[in-house]
């Protein structure tokens, strides 16, 4: 199937338009049309070389929203016109053992993500969501619930299930305390998840300049982490802390933060932290751990809690010769929304 998408073609993030091929349906094979693709922090450190070399020229994105437009003949779950998404990943083993525990994130042989990666069978290039058509095998194409704002849901994909997933496996609940570090892409999201959960959640924030935003995406509280008797008085009162932010940064400082047997988890920082110092930790039996994004199983759950609670990112929408203005925008810092692309904006010319 011939294709249009913006690539990048080496690593200075700059898109520019790029036609290519996407594969002919396989039995198992769901052709999407993309209508909207999410614009994720991750894509602009892939295609920036910032997480290694990558095979220019890439098309990012991961955060895909879009409908049928052709299925193989072994396909069972979906039919042609129906709304679908696409996450972070469209492959794996299928075999081993987190594979059929639906936690294909960690595939003993490695899924395949959306971009970047060696196609399992061919080994052609996946390209992702910053194009018109996409074609993914059926076990990891997701049902979008009836009546959701397509225009809202992409960032679902990424953003939503990486805070969902901790926040279930930590068995987040009615009164649970949660803090949220960060109120960029991610953090929003958690903030709106764990409240729609019954979590009592405080947004933790450099400066209370986002508190009204906060409150109003379901926070109690807002604490200011650079106000040093703000951050002691707060001591012990959380079971849970979802680490947001997308740098190098201290997260020792928020240990103590914590309840006993409390968690933080990075779901942020891909890369170097500050040096730990580790008696928050001892004294206190708290941890700090690390999330993945979500199996399909989980990912299919947040977008139906996502259509059952009413919740959105919070999104601004671009047109496609957009991109590179966004990015410039994202490296500036991390927004409390997610860009989404029209890709009716694209033209398949």
């Amino acid at each position: 199937m011939k294709t249009v998408g913006y690539a990048a073609f080496s690593n200075d993030a700059h898109m520019k338009p790029y036609h290519f091929e996407r594969r002919d349906l396989r039995a198992n094979d769901v052709a999407i049309e993309i209508l909207y693709c999410g614009v994720c922090h991750s894509d602009l450190h892939t295609v920036n070389g910032d997480w290694g070399p990558q095979p220019y020229p890439l098309i990012p994105g991961h955060e895909i929203v879009g409908a049928v437009t052709a299925i193989g003949d072994d396909v069972k779950n979906y039919k042609v016109g129906q709304n679908v998404a696409v996450g972070c990943m469209v492959d794996s083993c299928q075999e081993c053992d987190q594979c059929h525990n639906h936690e294909e994130q960690f595939c003993r042989n490695g899924m395949t993500p959306t971009y970047g990666a060696p196609d399992r069978i061919s080994g052609d290039t996946t390209q992702g969501g910053y194009s018109k058509h996409i074609v993914v095998r059926e076990e990891f194409v997701l049902n979008v619930p009836e009546g959701m704002d397509l225009a809202k849901t992409a960032p679902i994909l990424c953003a939503g299930i990486t805070t969902f997933s901790p926040l279930r496996t930590w068995g987040v609940k009615q009164g649970t305390r949660v803090g949220v570090i960060g109120l960029g892409g991610l953090g929003h999201m958690a903030v709106k998840l764990a409240a729609a959960m019954g979590a009592e959640v405080t947004a933790i924030s450099r400066s209370n300049k986002k508190e009204a935003e906060a409150k109003a995406m379901g926070a109690k509280d807002m604490l200011v982490s650079t106000d040093e008797d703000a951050m002691k008085a707060a001591a012990n009162s959380f079971d849970l802390i979802i680490d947001t932010a997308p740098v190098k940064h201290d997260v020792g400082q928020y240990a103590p933060l914590l309840d006993i047997d409390g968690t933080i988890v990075i779901v942020g920082q891909v890369g170097p932290m500050e040096e730990l110092m580790t008696p928050p930790l001892v004294m206190g039996r708290r941890r700090v751990a690390g999330s993945l994004i979500g199996g399909i199983k989980e990912t299919q759950e947040v977008l139906d809690f996502c259509a059952e609670h009413g919740i959105y990112p919070d999104c601004q929408m671009i047109k496609m010769d957009e991109i590179n203005g966004a990015f410039e925008t994202l490296a500036k810092g991390d927004l409390a929304q997610r860009f989404v692309i029209d890709m009716a904006s694209l033209s398949a010319e």
